[in-house]
């Protein structure tokens, strides 16, 4: 039972951790932050091909309502594929921003099995796409 316990502790510390360290995209962006869970949200101006290198993930791009780009890569075999999406899509996102000089990157945007990460969304057109 005690260990019970400690694992419980050591779990809600992690997830308090990440919850001081949550900022805006563009917050994060200025302060060249990086492992910070973001949340915002932005339309479609660009939409690449799948990454199907290693996981495979569905990457496009936001412009947020500042002007900042960011780059979001969904893990797809982690969580379904946003559906019918196209330029000018209004997308709701919340996962883990990494910092780069063209806007920044945002990942996470799915939930952890292992039960590890805080977990993250898309929001595309009424669906959560956790």
């Amino acid at each position: 039972m005690k260990h019970f316990f400690l694992l419980f502790a050591l779990t809600l510390f992690s997830l308090c951790s990440y919850a001081q360290n949550e900022h805006s995209a563009a917050s994060a962006y200025v302060s060249q932050a990086s492992d910070v869970q973001v949340s915002g949200s932005g339309v479609v101006i660009k939409l690449l091909a799948d990454d199907t290198v290693g996981s495979r993930h569905q990457r496009f791009i936001l412009k947020l309502p500042d002007g900042q780009t960011l780059l979001i890569a969904h893990n797809i075999d982690l969580a379904p594929k946003l559906s019918s999406l196209a330029i000018g899509d209004h997308v709701e996102f919340y996962g883990e921003y990494q910092w780069n000089r063209k806007g920044g990157v945002v990942h996470w945007t799915h939930h952890d099995p292992a039960g590890r990460h805080p977990n993250g969304w898309l929001k595309h057109k009424g669906m959560t796409y956790p």
